[in-house]
């Protein structure tokens, strides 16, 4: 029987147009990203388990990938099996995100960091996920943090530097969904859900778009009677703004707000938005527009304030989120430190967009006969590496087209016939693909 040669399930490989397309998408990314002032980090794919499983990173927590204790003898494996004490047979973890590692990373390293710190953070995370379309258990992630700014001017940068790097990737039609988990629990509070009980609701909330507000309620209802005052309450705000808030149609603006939430709800925090609204939609790209979404969670428990996300038409789910988490690094200090981020969704951006060949990017075949000298053709191949060219070499098939459109889909722009009377770069005719 043949051996399964597939990679593990929810891990990919990548072919080489894969592969180039990806890296130079994280390049434009990147480039954007410094432009706008953030300094790249890196961090260990590696952290402590107690770190990956102290409350930090919500749900997420559940789904990380442990790593055995060095050293285990087999009646400690077995003993943890009957006990169900798995946890202390594992100190390290694979990181399921890249918040976390910053965190650690602000805390062990804020002597040498500015007092406001802006990172870029990109890098592959892993998660225990049960594999399906857009979802995976290795997938990378593109972060920039800007920690140490309380303001709003922390927002507005995170916000135009995504919509930049979305601009430059060419994902028109991008709406960044924004809301603040403070205004939610304000919501909560006034349709008389105990402060107790917050987060199990705001979990059945989050699932607006997948069940509906019907959905929302009846779930809500099955918590127990206390829940059905304050369910019935919120069945009618959520049905009066519910459909325009999933399309994105609700302007972050004074008259938008006032025209969906109750009156006089936690207006420090609407007129924070309105403000924001005001510093960052003049400056976005063509392709990106701003909304404000009274039904936006996240899911990530450590929120503490702003929260977003990039909805995309061709893509069923977020392509990019984030959010103002001020507790988290407080946790590993013994004082506050404001912060907060935002995350493209690289795995599912990247097969949205389409990247052209970049203009100055010349990649040369060379198809060969069998019966030209190696040496020539190393040297042939010399000379336009050191003219700048990328090359690559080919023995001619009988059929030569299928070896041509292989190149043409790895991203090469020009190939040349090599034949034995060849015996530099200047004797080859070269053709671009595009006219072949």
């Amino acid at each position: 029987m043949a051996q399964q040669v597939n990679p593990p399930r929810g891990m990919r490989d990548f072919l080489p147009a894969q592969k180039l397309k990806r890296e130079r998408a994280l390049a434009i990314i990147r480039e954007v990203y410094a432009a706008h002032g953030f300094d790249e980090i890196e961090t260990p794919v590696i952290e402590d388990y107690a770190r990956l499983h102290a409350g930090l990173g919500g749900d997420n927590e559940k789904l990380s990938f442990s790593i055995l204790k060095r050293g285990l003898r087999q009646e400690q494996l077995e003993n943890a099996v009957v006990t169900g004490t798995g946890d202390v047979l594992c100190d390290l973890g694979l990181r399921f995100d890249l918040t976390v590692p910053l965190a650690r990373y602000y805390a062990s390293n804020r002597a040498d960091l500015p007092a406001t710190f802006r990172a870029v953070h990109i890098g592959p995370v892993w998660r225990a996920e049960r594999p399906q379309k857009g979802r995976y258990r290795q997938f990378v992630q593109a972060d920039i943090d800007i920690i140490g700014e309380p303001g709003l001017l922390a927002e507005a940068e995170l916000i135009t530097a995504t919509s930049a790097a979305l601009a430059r990737l060419g994902l028109a039609g991008c709406v960044i969904r924004i809301n603040d988990r403070r205004l939610l629990a304000a919501l909560l509070d006034y349709c008389g859900f105990n402060a107790a009980d917050s987060d199990r609701v705001l979990i059945t909330i989050d699932k607006l778009d997948k069940i509906g507000v019907q959905g929302v309620i009846d779930e809500l209802r099955g918590f127990g009677a206390e829940f059905v005052t304050p369910a019935v309450k919120l069945e009618h705000i959520l049905n009066s703004y519910s459909e325009a808030a999933c399309a994105g149609d609700i302007a972050l603006t004074e008259s938008g707000i006032a025209a969906v939430l109750p009156a006089d709800l936690a207006p420090e925090v609407t007129s924070a938005l309105i403000s924001l609204g005001e510093m960052v939609a003049p400056g976005l790209p063509a392709g990106v527009r701003l909304a404000f979404d009274p039904t936006l969670v996240r899911g990530m428990g450590y929120y503490t304030g702003t929260i977003f996300e990039i909805a995309h038409p061709g893509s069923g789910s977020s392509v990019g989120g984030g959010g103002r988490y001020d507790g988290m690094i407080g946790r590993f200090l013994s004082q506050s430190v404001p912060a907060v981020g935002f995350s493209i969704g690289f795995e599912r951006i990247i097969d949205l967009i389409d990247l052209p060949p970049a203009a100055d990017q010349r990649a040369v075949a060379l198809i060969a006969d069998k019966a030209v000298d190696p040496a020539v053709l190393l040297r042939i191949k010399a000379e336009l590496i050191a003219s700048g060219a990328r090359v690559q070499i080919a023995t001619r098939t009988k059929n030569v087209r299928p070896l041509l459109d292989r190149f043409e889909l790895d991203g090469f722009t020009e190939f040349a016939n090599v034949r034995p009377e060849h015996t530099s770069m200047h004797d080859l005719d070269f053709k671009v693909f595009a006219e072949s």
